[in-house]
């Protein structure tokens, strides 16, 4: 499939509606994030406790996105999404409130936890609910394979998108307005769209709890994703801090944000094209593969000597982002609880979001100590960590699916009628 057919082919599961919700409900993570740096550093002149506020609002995020998406799992979406994304709204309300009548940095880190402990991981969930489509739908073997792939193709890539827009929506919301209409900004977003992700048709309604063996997540097949994820947000931190400490250190700090927006898109595009690689070609190949990639595409940021040769050596580098992304979402499909599907996503994502903190803060110590290659070097080692364990550990049988082998039968929207009739609750 080409990147257009696989737009079509999640148009035909689901449409554009859920697409666009998902998308700008999962945008305020990152305007969160970053707009919460840009206010409390402003407010404070403190850039030590803006990096304390913002950490906290991660932590809650990492804490707190399993959990809600196992409500979720028991109960259905709509009704803790819901919840949670006006709780948020009101939060991060608060949040800016505070900042504006100047509160103590305690008052500020405990509203940025709680912020972020009740922000709806859309991106799981939207995952989720793609997948109980293309059940409902019953389509097997090569045909599901297909659109799963694509179902994660388009998720990475809205990730990706809202990774890159949202800091730049700070950007301009801080300029033409101020710093607090940025970060009020999120709050809107996912006020609204986070409330039209939750009541759109095609919610799941909550599984019953599955005992024994097959409602664990503590699986070697799910944990073991963990790792790698964990090892691609310390690659994330390593190449963020690496490329503004070397736009800085060249006199082009302003560029940093375009620079590192290269890697976004050429990941994107790449991620799109894995529904296209045929099904022959196994997820634990794929991330094997796009591991080896990942660390190998690390060395020429080694040799830029210039603005240019970084762009395109980062360029380059998210051709293999997107599909270890998209293969690693892959497997925990494969390795997930159907009745635990929402939560197994949240917390592996959780992983990724931890890492990328602890990226953050280690690379800035090394560029610090090294420049932009001791930063990278964290990056490299990110990659190649989760090169060994991808090739050493992971084992192909853990995730393979049985009972494929009967024909497709239902059409798509079919999975979207039921969902609607059954009020998605």
């Amino acid at each position: 499939m080409s990147p257009l057919e696989t737009l079509r082919r999640m148009d035909a599961i689901a449409g554009w509606p859920l697409l666009t919700a998902t998308f700008l409900a999962r945008l305020p993570v990152s305007m969160a994030l970053i707009g919460l740096l840009t206010l409390v550093t402003s407010a404070t002149g403190s850039v030590a406790v803006a990096g304390v506020v913002s950490g906290a609002f991660a932590l809650g995020e990492t804490v707190g996105g399993p959990v809600i998406a196992r409500f979720a799992d028991r109960h259905g979406q709509r009704r803790p999404v819901l919840a949670t994304a006006l709780v948020d709204a009101v939060l991060i309300g608060l949040l800016v409130a505070a900042v504006s009548a100047d509160r103590s940095p305690a008052v500020l880190t405990v509203l940025a936890a709680l912020s972020g402990l009740c922000m709806p991981q859309i991106g799981p969930m939207a995952r989720t609910r793609w997948v109980g489509l293309i059940r409902a739908a019953d389509r097997r073997g090569a045909d599901r394979e297909r659109s799963l792939a694509a179902a994660m193709s388009v998720e990475g890539v809205l990730d990706e998108a809202a990774f890159v827009l949202g800091p730049a929506l700070v950007g301009v919301l801080t300029v033409t307005l101020s710093p607090s209409a940025s970060v009020l900004g999120a709050a809107v977003l996912i006020g609204v769209f986070g409330a039209v992700f939750a009541l759109h048709p095609t919610a799941p309604p909550g599984t019953p709890p599955v005992r024994g063996a097959g409602g664990r997540i503590a699986t070697p097949a799910l944990m073991v994703i963990a790792v790698p994820m964990f090892c691609q947000g310390l690659f994330f931190g390593g190449m963020s801090t690496g490329v503004t400490a070397f736009a800085t250190d060249s006199g082009h700090g302003d560029l940093s944000g375009l620079m590192y927006a290269l890697q976004g898109s050429s990941s994107a595009v790449a991620g799109l094209m894995m529904a296209s690689l045929p099904v022959a070609f196994t997820l634990p190949a794929r991330v094997r593969v796009a591991a080896g990639a990942l660390f190998l595409l690390t060395f020429p940021l080694y040799l830029a000597d210039g603005a240019t040769g970084l762009s395109l050596a980062i360029l380059a580098l998210g051709v293999a982002i997107g599909p270890h992304l998209v293969s690693l979402f892959g497997l925990i499909e494969r390795a997930a609880p159907p009745s635990r599907m929402s939560q197994s996503m949240a917390l592996i994502l959780s992983f990724l979001i931890l890492g990328q903190s602890v990226g953050s803060i280690v690379a800035g110590s090394l560029a610090d100590a090294y420049g932009h290659q001791g930063a990278f070097a964290l990056a490299t080692a990110g990659a190649l960590v989760a090169v060994a364990v991808n090739t050493l550990v992971m084992r192909s049988r853990w995730y393979v699916r049985r009972g494929d082998t009967e024909a497709d039968s239902t059409d798509p929207r079919e999975a979207v009628s039921a969902t609607r009739g059954n009020g998605g609750t």
